[in-house]
């Protein structure tokens, strides 16, 4: 965890850790790309632009904050260590 003046920072971890990996820019772009398409396409109404970008840029953070808790996950798992 990056400390800050002692006060561990949502925001720098998160950031941190989807730079180590360029995987996650990768996967981030496709899932852009995947649910803009799909919401701008389907939709008819007339405000179909900002909404796509709107549920686009908000699967991006929902991945981002899943893949985040899911590495956490992994990192303080004791289960698996039985042997």
């Amino acid at each position: 965890i990056v400390r800050i003046d002692g006060r561990a920072t949502f925001a720098t971890n998160c950031k941190i850790m989807m730079m180590k990996n360029p995987k996650y820019i990768l996967i981030a772009a496709i899932t852009f790309i995947i649910i803009f398409l799909m919401n701008y396409i389907g939709n008819d109404s007339p405000d179909k632009l900002s909404r796509a970008l709107l549920t686009a840029f908000s699967a991006v953070i929902g991945l981002g904050i899943g893949m985040w808790i899911y590495s956490k996950r992994d990192q303080n798992d004791e289960r698996n260590n039985f042997d």
